[in-house]
């Protein structure tokens, strides 16, 4: 899947899963998988298609909708199906089947410089998306030549406040609960062991 499927303007698609749904298994369900992308994710893109058609957003890429409809509360409809468009396809690039392990060479440099270690880097994001009350997100972030961990509310991207993504895990409940029920640390926990795509988040580092 290309980056350019996340921009295509005019109406937007439902990108293509990067792998098949049960790929993910057992840490995610093909259950889990075909409701979270098949329902959700596919509904978000139908209700930003329906909101934007006729309007002046019809026509601009997808990032360019959210950065232009953010904290505006008249666009807040548009804003939150069109961020959850873009964190539901870069969530699942921040995944992968036999994920986890050791990121590459310049992204584990950047990690320990920031973190102390590997390891301080993943409690880190375990324990800010126990900390996210409700329904959010939690990124791993370079901000200022310095990567660091936060979380957002519902729909909320960091990019709104100039801060750059390299990856995200979904703490919405619907990403974890057919699975884990209220067990979001169990969730949260395999997902950074097994499933963690250090490449993507390389690649977003450059």
């Amino acid at each position: 899947m290309s980056n350019n499927k996340i921009e295509s303007a005019s109406s937007h698609d439902l990108p293509f899963l990067p792998y098949a749904e049960n790929a993910l298994e057992p840490v995610i369900s093909a259950k889990t998988i075909g409701f979270h992308y098949g329902k959700h994710h596919k509904g978000y893109v139908d209700n930003l298609n329906k909101l934007i058609a006729g309007t002046e957003f019809a026509d601009l890429p997808l990032e360019k909708i959210i950065t232009q409809t953010a904290g505006k509360a008249d666009k807040t409809a548009i804003f939150n199906n069109a961020a959850q468009t873009w964190n539901h396809t870069f969530y699942w690039r921040s995944l992968m089947p036999k994920g986890g392990g050791e990121p590459p060479a310049g992204l584990k440099q950047k990690i320990e410089a920031s973190f102390g270690a590997l390891d301080a880097c993943k409690k880190e994001l375990a324990t800010a998306a126990m900390a996210q009350f409700g329904s959010g997100w939690v990124w791993l972030v370079l901000d200022g030549g310095k990567l660091k961990v936060v979380k957002t509310g519902n729909a909320d991207v960091p990019m709104i406040t100039g801060i750059k993504p390299l990856l995200t895990i979904d703490v919405w409940e619907h990403a974890y609960y057919l699975d884990y029920q209220n067990r979001r640390a169990d969730y949260v926990s395999a997902v950074l062991d097994k499933l963690i795509n250090w490449n993507f988040a390389a690649e977003n580092l450059g």
